[in-house]
Parts: structure tokens; C-alpha cells; sequence
């Protein structure tokens, strides 16, 4: 399943070469997991944390193809894909497209841990969407 929104770059994202600072690309990234997350895994951040489970980032790959530019509007994909090796990890995976047109791509790999440590591990919820989806091509975190 992929999952997308709509988003506008801020004039005040734009560097002195007149384009989209890379800084700011995982930030829209971000923002378009973090619904993904809410909407299509059910995962509430902020609830979770309150309750002890904390979902965090442990790597990301982010390959820049094209720039952005100011009031450039994008969409920003996301979609889930299983660990390989079976871990407890999430992947995934996500793109910002300009008029059909591939800016970025980005691989980002999370889990969820305990508040009060422990082993990283996958709600049950969550463990059942990610047996329905794809194993993520080893290849693409390199």
C-alpha cells in the first residue's frame, strides 16, 4: 500500500544556490511517515510513548536525484516493506515526486523499543501488516 501527501516548499527551505537545502528533504519525509505511521499502521507516537513504546529510527539511505525550488509543490510517498532477515525492523521506503518525476528517493529502517530497555521488537498489530508486505531488497540499504 502506498500512502501520500501533498506538501509546498517554504521559501525559507531554499539556500543560496536558489534550491531546496538537503536538510529538508528527510523533514517532509518525516512528516509523510509519521501520518503513514497514524493512518495505515494504527501506531499513535505520542500515545505510545506515553505508554512506554517508543518508535526510532536505526539508519536511512537517501539517494538526491533531482532539486526542488521554491513553491515547487511535491507529493511525498510511503509505503511498508518486511525485514529480509525476519528482524523486528520497519522499513520504509519513500519518494518526493515532482510532475511524475522522481526528486528523492530514501530508504528509512526503524524499530520500536521500551522505555525502559530491553530488545528492539514490533507490536503485534504492526508485526501482522508487515507479514502482508514485501521483503525489502537488501540492495536498496546500501
Amino acid at each position: 500500500m502506498e500512502y501520500s501527501k501533498i506538501y509546498k516548499v517554504k521559501p525559507e527551505h531554499i539556500d543560496a544556490q536558489q534550491i531546496m537545502d538537503g536538510l529538508y528533504y528527510p523533514f517532509y519525509m518525516e512528516d509523510c511517515r509519521h501520518a503513514f505511521i497514524k493512518d495505515v499502521l494504527g501506531f499513535d507516537l505520542i500515545h505510545e510513548a506515553e505508554n512506554g513504546t517508543l518508535m526510532v529510527l536505526s539508519q536511512y539511505t537517501i539517494k538526491f536525484v533531482r532539486s526542488l525550488k521554491e513553491n515547487d509543490e511535491f507529493k511525498v510517498t510511503c509505503s511498508i516493506m518486511s525485514d529480509q532477515a525476519g528482524l523486528p525492523r520497519l522499513h520504509f521506503k519513500q519518494e518526493i515526486i515532482l510532475n511524475g518525476k522522481i526528486m528523492t528517493t530514501a530508504i528509512f529502517t526503524g524499530t520500536c523499543i521500551s522505555k525502559t530497555g530491553g530488545r528492539p521488537f514490533l507490536p503485534q498489530a504492526i508485526e501482522a501488516i508487515i507479514a502482508q508486505a514485501p521483503a525489502i531488497d537488501i540492495q536498496l540499504l546500501k
